[in-house]
């Protein structure tokens, strides 16, 4: 889809000016962007849309929720206009996706454990405040810019609470909730409809663990007739 234009003196909250395009997010595109006053690069995550239900909305809550985690990225919601909403947070380096192509598809065992480490430290951090992330994938997962070696989580447009707090159930058993996430790393019981919870977070980290180690999953590649077809 064709990239959002934005005029040369184009601010956001009076504060970030918009510089040039670098992706996209589930649900928006992602700009490089500049703080005015302090010359700092921030990413800004821009969603037109005229539905009621704001996604951006939504996941800026997220973000001011899980704010005191370690390596999960500041965010601050503004809106621009009626149909279009910005979420402005820390620019991060490239994702595990990206350094994996660069790297012929392959890292090697010790890099894999290295990841998995803080990936695992990540997603435990989601589940103790009662967050399901439901789109674990290495575009998701950044390497911080000055703070190379460190590992942020971001996306969490697909994200749900799981429970209100430890001490309050767990959401219910359901069995005819549709696919959400990735196919390629989703859990097999986000794949035959089933309630998501904590442990297919973890099963589709440990594809991606996979993923990098071997290169590609065994199901990759695999057709249908359709799109439903082809997730059976």
């Amino acid at each position: 889809s064709k990239s959002m234009q934005f005029p040369p003196d184009f601010k956001i909250g009076e504060k970030y000016r918009v510089l040039k395009s670098i992706g996209r997010g589930s649900f928006g595109e992602v700009f490089l962007g500049q703080d005015i006053v302090s010359k700092t690069n921030v990413a800004i995550k821009i969603e037109e849309s005229k539905n009621v239900f704001s996604q951006l909305t939504f996941e800026s809550k997220v973000y001011r929720y899980l704010s005191d985690g370690v390596n999960i990225p500041a965010a601050r919601l503004y809106n621009i206009d009626e149909n279009r909403r910005a979420l402005v947070m820390k620019l991060l380096g490239p994702s595990l996706e990206e350094l994996h192509r660069r790297c012929t598809r392959r890292f090697s065992l010790k890099t894999v454990c290295l990841l998995a480490d803080q990936m695992l430290s990540l997603l435990e951090y989601l589940h103790i405040r009662c967050i399901l992330h439901r789109d674990i994938k290495p575009d998701n997962f950044l390497m911080g810019i000055s703070d190379p070696s460190k590992v942020y989580i971001v996306d969490f447009g697909l994200a749900k609470q799981y429970c209100i707090s430890r001490c309050v159930p767990h959401v219910k058993y359901n069995n005819k909730k549709c696919m959400i996430g990735t196919a390629r790393y989703a859990s097999i019981n986000a794949h035959i409809g089933i309630e998501q919870s904590r442990r297919d977070d973890l099963e589709s980290l440990g594809y991606v663990m996979l993923y990098f180690y071997l290169g590609q999953l065994p199901w990759q590649g695999i057709t249908g007739d359709n799109k439903n077809r082809k997730y059976d």
